[in-house]
């Protein structure tokens, strides 16, 4: 049955990017650049990397990146940005259904931005792993949808709030210091280009022990 599911999981995400030259913009989330920017750099994992915009804006500035997605469709769009930007060398592509495996190490930087899916998703299981790969005195920053954009007619969707995915991360205190549990409203563009507004719940917490 996994094997089915992350058949289908792979299909989908390839599906969803092949659809398109381009899906996203190519620039980096606001929120990693508003935490990072005060941090020397060290080294990062950047869960479901998609075309590599903050993966390569990372390596630009010094960080060794290992960009991490399921779709091989994603990282070689990644792989080829990172190459144009020549931070080919400071970005290691590694394909992974985080249900089923994830990526090797310890990292200064676990990021996870809107790491949300429409398919099924053990998405508390993986973002625990996402805190156990967090190096001591590192950060992990996890970014999600915390409600539909001001534009949308879908207001029935249920998002979780940003204290329900802080408390499913399961956390020892006393091991790790919260440095930011917010749901923070953002100023967008609307699909004809009419201001909105969308609300991103941001997790930022720093491993203080081992």
């Amino acid at each position: 049955m996994s094997n089915e599911r992350n058949k289908k999981a792979n299909k989908f995400w390839n599906d969803f990017y092949e659809n398109k030259d381009q899906i996203w913009s190519g620039n980096v989330n606001p929120h990693l650049v508003r935490i990072i920017e005060t941090l020397e750099p060290g080294s990062a994992l950047d869960l479901g990397c998609g075309e590599g915009g903050d993966a390569i804006w990372l390596a630009s500035r010094g960080w060794h990146v290992t960009a991490a997605d399921i779709s091989e469709v994603a990282l070689n769009r990644t792989k080829v940005l990172a190459e144009k930007q020549q931070v080919g060398n400071l970005v290691t592509l590694d394909q992974h259904d985080f249900e089923m495996s994830f990526p090797a190490g310890k990292f200064d930087l676990v990021s996870a931005q809107f790491l949300q899916s429409p398919l099924e998703f053990q998405r508390q299981s993986v973002l625990q792993k996402a805190a156990a790969a967090v190096s001591l005195n590192g950060i992990l920053l996890i970014v999600e949808h915390g409600g539909v954009p001001s534009f949308s007619e879908h207001t029935d969707h249920v998002f979780p709030s940003v204290e329900e995915t802080y408390a499913n991360l399961e956390l020892d205190r006393s091991k790790w210091e919260a440095v930011e549990v917010a749901s923070l409203k953002r100023g967008i563009n609307g699909p004809s280009g009419e201001p909105a507004t969308i609300i991103d719940n941001v997790i930022v917490v720093k491993r203080i022990a081992s």
